[in-house]
């Protein structure tokens, strides 16, 4: 059965390609364009489309207003496709806590249609399987998250990969660490120009620091640092200073960056001093890489299933026996800390 998609944007220019370019996977069908949130609304009563894409920066109501609106009323899988402006990555941000499934920037952007066309159709297909009413209660909640304490650090070291819902899960996980928390590493599927406003809003939530990650920038306890989009990070070593490095090269897993390549680096360089994490997310990304850092004496968890938007990634983990812990995402830091 086709994923029926309803794309919403108020660039004729945009609804064309969009339409173009997921006209070419056989297994989606998009079932209308919208200019509007208005259009939109009585579109999606009329078509009931399994996902939408939606824009941020729209005439009579924005996107983000619309997105609340429908998490209400009409829960909807939606991919935000927006501009990279450093408003609109905010904005778009701001969608995704507001209950949007993925982010993707425009053509032209740090995409090229070329790009988009191999990214797009895969990001619809999860955002129609993603567990939509687990997302949409995590989404629309306002309870703060409790931080845990922890009395002192250790040389420990901890990488987590995540993708399609993922900054959800990862905001849980960071908002619960102490300042003194080891260093951590993070990937998380997000397009060059989002992931930067990421760090900085989480950076205001949690009590250790977080920013996106700079080539050859020690990793240190009480900081975390996330692979920019667009460049694989890999973990190194250099006597006892933790670093990591930021590169280009193919896609692994079809993302750049790619939670395997951070995954491997760290088996390679922490070892036995790691704890590994793969959280919700599509495909099998990181599944092998938290098998070799179980192999090479890292303790590795995977998210459940019941708590997961999309089982992918960490079912596949499971699969390979990768995982020590499989566990919700609520016992997630703790479990953390109590591995260190």
């Amino acid at each position: 059965m086709r994923t029926r998609v309803l794309i919403v944007d108020d660039s004729a220019v945009v609804r064309q390609i969009l339409s173009r370019e997921l006209a070419r996977d056989p297994d989606i069908e998009v079932v209308g364009t919208a200019p509007d949130p208005f259009v939109a609304r009585d579109m999606i009563v009329e078509l009931q489309p399994d996902a939408i894409t939606l824009d941020i920066e729209m005439p009579r109501m924005d996107g983000v207003t619309f997105l609340r609106k429908l998490m209400k009323y009409r829960p909807t899988p939606a991919v935000v496709v927006s501009s990279l402006t450093p408003k609109g990555s905010a904005l778009a941000l701001e969608a995704m806590d507001a209950g949007a499934i993925e982010v993707l920037s425009k053509p032209g952007e740090a995409y090229s249609v070329g790009d988009l066309s191999q990214v797009l159709s895969t990001k619809i297909k999860a955002a129609a399987l993603a567990n939509l009413a687990l997302y949409r209660k995590r989404a629309m909640s306002t309870q703060p998250v409790k931080r845990l304490s922890m009395s002192r650090t250790t040389k420990k070291i901890v990488a987590l990969g995540a993708s399609t819902g993922g900054t959800q899960a990862l905001q849980a996980v960071l908002t619960a660490m102490p300042a003194t928390a080891p260093g951590m590493v993070v990937v998380q599927h997000m397009p060059a120009g989002f992931t930067r406003a990421f760090a900085e809003r989480l950076n205001t939530l949690c009590a250790m620091e977080v920013k996106e990650a700079e080539d050859n920038e020690s990793v240190t306890p009480g900081k975390a640092l996330i692979a920019p989009g667009d460049k694989h990070m890999v973990f190194g070593r250099s006597g006892a200073r933790y670093y990591v490095r930021l590169k280009d090269g193919p896609r692994v897993h079809h993302q750049r960056p790619a939670v395997e390549i951070l995954f491997d680096s760290v088996a390679k360089y922490a070892g036995a001093n790691a704890v590994g994490v793969i959280m919700t997310g599509m495909g099998a990304d990181g599944a092998a890489g938290l098998l070799h850092m179980k192999e090479a004496g890292a303790k590795t968890i995977a998210q459940d299933e019941a708590s997961c938007v999309v089982f992918g990634m960490p079912g596949e983990a499971i699969k390979l026996g990768a995982a020590d812990q499989i566990i919700s995402l609520n016992n997630i830091p703790a479990s953390i800390l109590q591995l260190l």
